[in-house]
């Protein structure tokens, strides 16, 4: 189940020399840039300042993670939100979204066979393609499927192909699929090598609610009630990390620290791959666009991936994001010449 575990136990030293450990809360990410905050607060003493022992664990979905979160095993699940979230917590499983983690812009990318670059050209000629996306009741299969219904098909009308984001570059290649939405670097190295050619930014006009909120913290909504302030005080660890990446994503004077964070953390094998590619965007207070979460759950809905309507006010838990914003103060961009959307 658990592909990697990081593993620190932190001490907080108070002011009067008494060491201060709250119990172990164990985080499940998967790995990817954006999961960059975890690692920036564990070696940067963001845990330990805030007294808290954090175990860092490596999972490969955020679905997998939804049965050991409810059943409190694992206190916090990051990662990118899915249609599974949706049916656990109209299961009534005790499991709720505290902070957004990524946000627009995600930099998702549709990509075409370049031999397909005059006969498909907007998104009503994807009927009958063969179009690939990342995970069934994924991001990637909403983000398709709102694109689709700006132009009255749905994702009945395609043959939708899910495939790892790797493998798309050698499916595109065969002609095994005609068109992909794929993220950074793959976008990058599928244009690089030939075997695509960018067309569309979903969030250009064909996602409904922007910014669209695409990662998050879920939690264990026992272990919250339970542990209110170990709760505050860890996400108010992981917005302060978050904040760092947030610098780092507007190329400030931390970015090669954060690339490296990332590296040593085993995301990313190359750092010029890693500096030169799109990072996601996210909040500094991690504030969570609920529109856009009721329009996941819409489209999802819509989609047959949803068996039963969740309780739209155990979906999001938004006062973590208002105790950050209290305890850290506004956001302040060091490098103010930057142009790019998003963390700010």
């Amino acid at each position: 189940m658990i592909a990697r575990i990081v593993s620190v136990a932190v001490a907080a030293i108070w002011s009067l020399g008494v060491s201060a450990l709250a119990q172990t809360v164990t985080i499940s990410t998967v790995q990817s840039v954006p999961s960059a905050s975890n690692y920036i607060a564990l070696e940067k003493g963001y845990f330990r300042e805030a007294g808290v022992d954090v175990r860092i664990e490596a999972i490969d979905s955020l679905s997998r993670a939804m049965a050991i979160l409810a059943t409190n095993q694992i206190q916090i699940a990051q990662g990118g939100i899915n249609a599974g979230y949706f049916n656990a917590v109209a299961q009534g499983l005790p499991v709720i979204m505290a902070l957004e983690s990524g946000s627009t812009p995600v930099y998702h990318n549709f990509v075409l066979r370049p031999d397909l670059k005059d006969k498909i050209r907007t998104p009503a000629d994807l009927k009958g393609r063969n179009v690939a996306v990342s995970g069934a009741g994924s991001l990637s299969t909403y983000e398709l499927s709102s694109m689709l219904e700006t132009v009255g098909l749905t994702l009945g009308d395609v043959n939708v192909k899910t495939l790892a984001f790797p493998q798309m570059i050698p499916t595109l290649s065969n002609g095994g699929i005609d068109v992909a939405l794929m993220v950074a670097p793959f976008t990058d190295m599928a244009i690089q090598q030939g075997v695509a050619v960018a067309w569309i930014d979903p969030e250009q006009g064909y996602v409904k609610e922007l910014p669209m909120t695409s990662l998050a913290y879920m939690a264990s909504a026992d272990w919250i009630k339970a542990n209110r302030e170990t709760a505050r005080k860890v996400f108010i660890a992981l917005a302060r990390g978050a904040r760092d990446y947030c610098q780092a994503y507007h190329h400030g004077p931390n970015r090669a620290e954060v690339i490296q964070i990332l590296l040593k953390n085993g995301i990313g094998k190359d750092f010029k791959q890693l500096d030169e590619m799109d990072w996601q965007a996210r909040d500094p207070n991690g504030r969570v666009n609920q529109a856009s979460i009721v329009d996941l759950l819409r489209v999802f809905k819509k989609d047959g991936m949803i068996e039963k309507d969740p309780p739209l006010d155990k979906l999001v838990d938004g006062s973590f994001s208002l105790e950050i914003e209290k305890a850290l103060g506004p956001f302040e961009l060091i490098n103010k010449a930057s142009k790019l959307e998003g963390c700010r």
